[in-house]
């Protein structure tokens, strides 16, 4: 009942965008066709992979090191856009799923962040956080990802499934957000529970799992890594470009080849089962839970389109933990590259290999740790977000009195205390643009702007901005948009570096399509966003373009 409701009023907000979307595709949408003019069918199913945390540079950097049929497939037989950037600035996981199948960014799609904090009462927000659902046969925590209530617009498959009722949209990830914001409104999310080692799904979309679940789960096949060791595919000459193991400054301990799955542990555990997010194993199990849901749910069987969107978690994990310079992140992505080989062998076996288009991308880059940097004589750093907080707060109560007029970071804006500047009778503007200029002051700020400019886009082409505001959105954002300069990151006991900037190092990411009926084969240099996905998946799916989608069309379907 609870999901019929929310799927009704989602409804109704979106029909008025919808409507719109639906007149402009009639009104000529490009299309794939065949030499003979027609257009084919649309491919029966649509993979949509996702590597998180994957710069482009990796895939230029490593091309000569790939399997023969993994993404070398895209590089060398498919189509791939090689300045291909986010147009947004806080280059995080969940606003990056949920930009790439709704065409637009959070200023529409509302996922500023991973969470953020709620405008009236301060309470944690999780972007996938609903409180009115758990997951099915897991413990369930109260900011744990369970449904798409946060998500404000529809996606390709709340597209595809309205026009054709009969096609199956399934999202998958070892990461909530990374299954539940690809899968949208109507979709299916399963995730990877990393208390238990199983997938599951949620009340929100069902009261218990289809026996395909239960026969996978019931088989533990996260317990089969167990002792088992993370060892490099190749020698380690083939390494020389990347820093080696074990560097000082890595934060997680461990970071050496090979290790060894549960070393610590006596037998399986929520501990074992944790660690295997930061290792290739948790994409060779989201990949083969894929191929579960393939023969569970026949995807891509008839002639009614699928879309199967499987989010890989594994990268970002390493990445955060060692970096994206580390020995340890190059073989994770020649361990992926040799898992997708394999997967497109299945696929082209189960779907046929004329019968289905493969996607790739990422949800955003990876900064170089800061330590990297400043070896290589630039300007970086960490920066304390509690520290900075503290100074802004003793500049604005010199100006203005005592009291907290910062009240905290939320995403990427700082929030100012309302009800104390009511209660003061200040001048509001005042204090934004104090905080603003106290901001500027600090080392590792490249750029801030207040809540009026964003919402009245006054300052479009300054420096940043325009990026900045697809960042920001007026019911969920603070009031101060801020930008740190790059090679800077804000402190984390837990990640050695980070993402979430509006430097090419975090906006540039793989785009890769593969589908030779679909497809035009090559490399496109010219810069394309990711919010040209979701309408060319649209195109080629041969529905409307999400409602709220911003995006052009890839320059890459079929004439």
């Amino acid at each position: 009942m609870m999901r019929r409701l929310l799927l009704r009023s989602f409804a109704l907000r979106a029909v008025g965008l919808a409507l719109i979307a639906g007149a402009l595709a009639s009104c000529g949408t490009p299309q794939a066709s065949t030499p003979d003019g027609r257009r084919p069918a649309p491919p029966r199913l649509v993979v949509f992979m996702v590597v998180d945390g994957l710069p482009q540079r990796q895939v230029v950097d490593y091309r000569s090191q790939l399997a023969p049929d993994g993404l070398a497939r895209f590089l060398d037989r498919g189509a791939w856009l090689s300045d291909a950037h986010y147009g947004y600035a806080f280059t995080v996981t969940a606003a990056g799923h949920a930009s790439m199948l709704t065409g637009t960014y959070a200023w529409r799609h509302g996922i500023i962040g991973n969470d953020w904090r709620d405008a009236q009462t301060g309470e944690l927000e999780y972007c996938t956080g609903d409180t009115r659902y758990s997951y099915i046969g897991n413990s369930t925590d109260k900011l744990d990802g369970t449904s798409p209530k946060n998500l404000m617009v529809e996606t390709v498959g709340d597209v595809l499934k309205r026009r054709n009722p009969g096609a199956k949209v399934i999202g998958i990830s070892g990461k909530d957000r990374g299954a539940i914001l690809p899968a949208g409104k109507t979709g299916v999310a399963y995730m990877y529970m990393s208390k238990s080692g199983q997938f599951a799904s949620s009340t929100f979309y069902m009261p218990q799992h289809p026996a395909w679940v239960n026969t996978f789960n019931a088989g533990k096949p996260a317990d089969r890594y167990f002792r088992q060791d993370w060892r490099p595919v190749r020698d380690n000459a083939a390494y020389a470009s990347s820093l080696p193991d074990e560097q000082p400054w890595f934060l997680a301990k461990g970071g050496k080849l090979p290790m060894t799955m549960g070393a610590a542990q006596d037998k399986p555990d929520g501990a074992y089962y944790a660690a295997l997010l930061r290792s290739p194993f948790v994409d060779e199990l989201s990949l083969e839970f894929a191929r579960a849901a393939i023969r569970g749910e026949a995807l891509g069987q008839d002639d009614v389109p699928d879309i199967l969107a499987i989010s890989l978690s594994g990268h970002d994990y390493v990445n955060h933990a060692f970096s994206a310079e580390s020995r340890l992140s190059h073989d994770h992505l020649l361990q992926l590259d040799r898992m997708f080989q394999a997967f497109f062998k299945d696929l082209d076996t189960m779907v046929g290999k004329d019968n289905y288009v493969a996607v790739l991308t990422a949800d955003h880059g990876f900064m170089p740790a800061p330590e990297t940097s400043l070896a290589a004589g630039r300007n970086a750093g960490r920066v304390s977000g509690s520290a900075v907080l503290s100074r802004i707060n003793a500049g604005l109560q010199q100006k203005f009195g005592p009291g907290n007029w910062a009240r905290y970071f939320t995403a990427s804006a700082l929030a100012l205390d309302h009800q104390l500047i009511a209660e003061r009778k200040v001048d509001r503007l005042a204090v934004q643009d104090e905080a603003r200029a106290l901001l500027l002051k600090e080392e590792a700020f490249a750029a801030v702007y207040t809540r009026d400019e964003l919402a009245g886009n006054t300052r479009a082409g300054a420096p940043l901005f325009d990026q900045m505001r697809k960042s920001w959105n007026a019911e969920r954002s603070g009031d101060l948009q801020v930008a740190l300069k790059p090679y800077w990151m804000f402190g984390s006991s837990t990640s050695t570096t980070t993402h979430g900037s509006p430097h090419p190092y975090d906006t540039n990411v793989p785009i890769l399509f593969y589908g030779p009926r679909w497809v035009k084969a090559g490399r496109y240099s010219e810069r394309a966003e990711v919010s040209g996905i979701a309408p060319t998946i649209a195109a080629l799916l041969q529905v409307p373009p999400p409602s709220a989608s911003e995006g052009r069309l890839l320059p890459l379907l079929a004439p």
